[in-house]
């Protein structure tokens, strides 16, 4: 099935929420060492229905129990606005998302949680009960990680898998990250507005392979000072991504 491109009009009910502070998903403290869930955006500066998903990313962005990060596509580019922090990258992993999943879903704002489940990007329902339904299912973030960040090297310290993931295979990705990117949009459907992403991500490459043993990874990065890291364990490859076994970010996302 071909994928379709098409802009999603988010619930009414996300603005009013939003100016009455009820993200209350977003504010709880974490006691576990595992993030609670990963949430992938991807959204365009050319779509008039992203900027309340851009929004909630950035309310969950800081609670620091969730990893949330945003991945600019281009698709959108014909309509008038080329998106300035986009990458065809970007668009090639939403599309793979859909693929492995088999609905052939592609459009903006669209969030997948864990690697497993889509979500309209500006549904915050959606989100909590995918969070909450994707815990430990297919080992979502199950693997114990650590990452430390010492004199321009990055240590990842990963943990062992318990039953099947024992034996399983994951590749770990390291993603670099801007904490903020704020865009004066001149054209297209956002035309004039000022709009801050959060957690753009950058660039993102895979630098090993886990095997279902405790083990460690360095890696040197270049990275500006307003930037950070995020490492995820993901089964798959990046042309089939799966389920996020293991994610962790780095100070100041």
């Amino acid at each position: 099935m071909k994928p379709s491109l098409r802009h999603v009009i988010p619930p009414g009910v996300f603005a009013a929420a939003l100016a009455a502070g009820t993200l209350a998903l977003y504010a709880e403290p974490q006691t576990d060492a595992s993030p609670k869930g990963v949430v992938e955006l991807f959204t365009s500066q050319g779509c008039s229905s992203c900027p309340p998903a851009d929004r909630l990313v950035g309310a969950m962005a800081r609670n620091p129990g969730l990893i949330a990060v945003s991945f600019p596509v281009d698709y959108w580019d014909y309509i008038g606005w080329k998106d300035t922090l986009a990458s065809p990258h970007f668009t090639a992993r939403q599309k793979a998302y859909a693929s492995v999943r088999g609905d052939g879903h592609v459009y903006t704002p669209q969030i997948v949680v864990d690697g497993r489940s889509a979500v309209v990007g500006s549904d915050e329902d959606g989100v909590k009960e995918s969070i909450d339904a994707n815990k430990g299912s297919g080992g979502a973030l199950t693997v114990p990680i650590r990452l430390k960040d010492a004199a321009g090297i990055l240590h990842i310290e990963l943990g062992a898998g318990t039953g099947d993931l024992a034996r399983a295979s994951a590749g770990v990705f390291i993603l670099r990250v801007a904490h903020t990117r704020t865009v004066t949009i001149e054209r297209g459907e956002n035309k004039g507005r000022s709009i801050t992403y959060t957690n753009v991500v950058r660039a993102m490459r895979k630098i090993g392979e886990w095997h279902g043993e405790a083990a460690n990874f360095e890696v040197t990065e270049l990275k500006a000072e307003d930037e950070g890291y995020v490492v995820f364990l993901q089964q798959g490859t990046l042309e089939e991504p799966g389920t996020i076994l293991a994610a962790a970010k780095g100070t100041g996302l």
